[in-house]
């Protein structure tokens, strides 16, 4: 079949203008909340604020910022590639395959904020734990894991940017990540939580417009019947091998189930292991850091799961009428890895207006994730390998500035590196697939760190790299017995990259114990990751001629705080596992199988159902990480826009307006902590408040 030759339906300036236009809009953006905040609510940007926001951020704000920084440009375009191959299940098994990673971390993010109270990353609990060796095996594959899901994000956006604007992938790559470099810069953890916040609402708007389209109001298709009809004829003229009955309409997908497995391994790899979930959790209040992983976790399962359920399936509807884009061939399967089902559809569903909401939402879900990996790789450059082995004393001062030197030269870094990728041929979803092999063999070790005494600094150290070994043999060995080649489509496909990623993530359930034999089990008594220390800000306190206690973040703790905060995280701990377990099975278990075992047809009611579900749940993340933060924080941003006001108006000088919001941030603070003390005489009642995070 020729391949058909697809005129791009924007025109390049579009592109640059979005790229451009809508990065620098951010910083700017970002720029004037950094200078509100520092201006009303003493918010100093201290190392300390710059990568932890101060350790202060309510479940609303955490939840969105989940959800941001696990929305990929793969989310929305691998997912919508994995439907037009697989039909209703590939959506499912993403979302599904994807979510129990994010809940499960819930756990995890509890034990961390138990364990490491003022740790900047996971690997200085690694450093205290285990020492150099451990934490320089760790160090490499956390930043593996940032880099081979930076690489994601920019070649899958780029990709799907000069599909749409005719703009030259090379452009796209080294232009996409600048605005992100300017409001990460000037904002640090607190900017990019904020504007993930932005980039969520938007998105969860456009997955609305679109799913709304497709199932009420299209002409072309226009409801869920529709829809059915046209699957029944895509079935018809092309059923899909390994299916039941060879329909896209059943959960019964023998190569659907492969790719689950592939799905689930990878992406323990990508959320336990990339510091960017640990930033969240650090940056979380106490009592927030569970609700808001729970709250992110099942907020973002409707995000893939509608999204490819309407732009997946209406490509399969659409494929064969002349407003899709390949008309009259099928897209080729370069297509599809490429990312370029959903923009496609949405061409063919809405046009230009199609094209330009696609190239929004990528742009959202590209440069808020890319902001995340850039402040996660940062922390690690500057507290990780700089204040531990070269610059113990460093002061706040010098932290700052190598945070910035870090996310500068990486951004250039992985921009360079995607060049070579894409001269190499190596797509968006070959790295998806590939992830796994590569880092997974770390996470067993990692979790155990948090969790168990027993493991021993030579398991923790020597299980990942055994594994690593096994798991590249297993791929490598799988796709030469199969294809007896080791190009990039051999290597790429199913069986060998299901070997390669099985053998990673389970290898440590037999390395740990045989190094547990061979050295001992560790009796491990947790004070070493209670010593870790906090950056010391005191010189950039005193040049803006503040202190530093008053400012957010900057309050030391006392014991009896400190005792409290224990012990509402232990109460969280025991929640967390009881939750996060039930649910994990219900989304890899209860849900899935008993369909897919009986190899059940989706009837024309049971796919409206399916569908109708999937729309509800989209509000309902709206409401849940769109508009409860704005609740959460609300009395912060009507006392903020107060001050603003009094100022510009020359009603009261800023001092006092400051000093007003600092009395109020006191109050925030007990608040934040679930401190439920009654306030004392002379003192106004007040309401539950909010804090400086918002």
């Amino acid at each position: 079949m020729a391949e058909t030759i697809v005129t791009p339906p924007l025109d390049q300036g579009v592109g640059y203008g979005i790229v451009l236009g809508l990065g620098f809009g951010f910083a700017l953006g970002m720029i004037l909340v950094t200078f509100i905040l520092k201006r009303y609510n003493s918010e100093l940007q201290t190392s300390e604020m710059f990568t932890t926001a101060g350790r202060t951020v309510k479940s609303g704000l955490v939840g969105s910022a989940v959800v941001s920084s696990w929305t990929w440009a793969a989310t929305l375009l691998q997912s919508s590639g994995v439907c037009y191959r697989y039909g209703v299940s590939g959506p499912f098994w993403y979302a599904s395959g994807a979510t129990v990673q994010i809940l499960l971390f819930a756990t995890l993010a509890i034990e961390l904020k138990r364990r490491a109270p003022n740790a900047h990353t996971f690997l200085e609990v690694i450093k205290a734990r285990y020492g150099t060796v451990a934490h320089m095996v760790f160090m490499v594959f956390g930043l593996v894991t940032n880099i081979l899901v930076s690489l994601m994000l920019v070649v899958g956006g780029s990709a799907t940017v000069s599909a749409l604007t005719g703009m030259h992938t090379i452009a796209a790559i080294y232009l996409l990540p600048v605005g992100v470099i300017a409001y990460t810069m000037v904002g640090g953890l607190k900017a990019t939580i904020l504007t993930d916040w932005i980039h969520t609402f938007i998105l969860l708007i456009i997955i609305i417009i679109f799913s709304l389209t497709a199932y009420a109001s299209s002409d072309r298709l226009g409801s869920p019947s529709a829809v059915y009809d046209l699957l029944v004829e895509a079935a018809f003229n092309h059923p899909v091998e390994g299916n039941a009955e060879g329909s896209y309409l059943t959960m019964r997908s023998k190569e659907g189930a492969i790719f689950f497995v592939i799905n689930i391994v990878g992406n323990f790899g990508t959320v336990f292991l990339d510091n960017g979930y640990y930033n969240k959790a650090i940056a979380a209040s106490p009592v927030h850091a569970l609700p808001g992983y729970i709250i992110g976790g099942l907020s973002w399962f409707a995000i893939p799961w509608l999204t490819a359920t309407t732009m997946g399936l209406s490509a399969l509807a659409l494929e064969d009428t002349p407003a899709f884009p390949t008309y009259p061939n099928r897209m080729s399967d370069a297509d599809v890895s490429a990312g370029l089902v959903l923009p496609y559809a949405a061409v063919a569903l809405l046009g230009k207006g199609g094209a330009v909401a696609t190239l929004l939402i990528v742009f959202m879900a590209v440069t808020s994730a890319t902001s995340s990996e850039l402040i996660a790789v940062s922390s690690i450059f500057t507290y990780d390998l700089y204040r531990t082995y070269f610059k113990p004393d460093a002061s706040g001062r010098r932290l700052i500035y190598m945070s910035h030197v870090i996310v500068v030269a990486y951004a250039l870094f992985i921009s360079s590196f995607s060049v070579g990728l894409y001269y190499a041929g190596i797509s968006m979803g070959y790295l998806y697939l590939m992830m796994g092999c590569i880092i997974s063999s770390a996470v067993i070790p990692a979790t155990l760190t948090l969790v168990w005494k027993g493991q021993n600094k030579w398991a923790a150290a020597l299980s990942p790299i055994f594994g690593l070994a096994f798991s590249l043999i297993a791929w490598l060995v799988t796709a030469h017995k199969e294809c007896g080649s080791l190009d990039v489509e051999c290597t790429g496909s199913n069986n060998p990259m299901l070997a390669g990623n099985v053998t990673a993530l389970l290898s440590p359930l037999a390395l740990i114990p045989i190094f547990t034999l061979i050295f001992g089990m560790d009796n491990y008594d947790w004070k070493s990751m209670m010593e870790i220390r906090r950056g010391d800000d005191h010189d950039l306190a005193a040049t803006a001629g503040v202190d530093l206690e008053q400012t957010v973040g900057g309050h030391e703790e006392t014991a009896n705080e400190f005792a409290d905060e224990q012990s509402k995280l232990m109460r969280a701990s025991k929640i967390s596992k009881w939750t996060t377990a039930g649910l994990t099975l219900a989304f890899l278990v209860l849900w899935p199988f008993p369909m897919y075992g009986s190899s059940y047809v989706f009837s024309k009611p049971f796919f409206t159902g399916w569908v109708t579900v999937g729309i509800i749940w989209i509000f309902c993340s709206l409401g849940a990480v769109g508009l409860f933060p704005v609740f959460e924080g609300r009395l912060t941003l009507v006392r903020t826009f107060k001050a603003i006001v009094l100022d510009l108006s020359g009603k009261k000088h800023v001092t006092a307006i400051r000093s007003e919001n600092e009395g109020a941030a006191a109050i925030d603070g007990k608040a934040a902590s679930g401190d439920e003390t009654p306030p004392v005489a002379n003192e106004p009642l007040k309401t539950e408040t909010d804090e400086k995070a918002e």
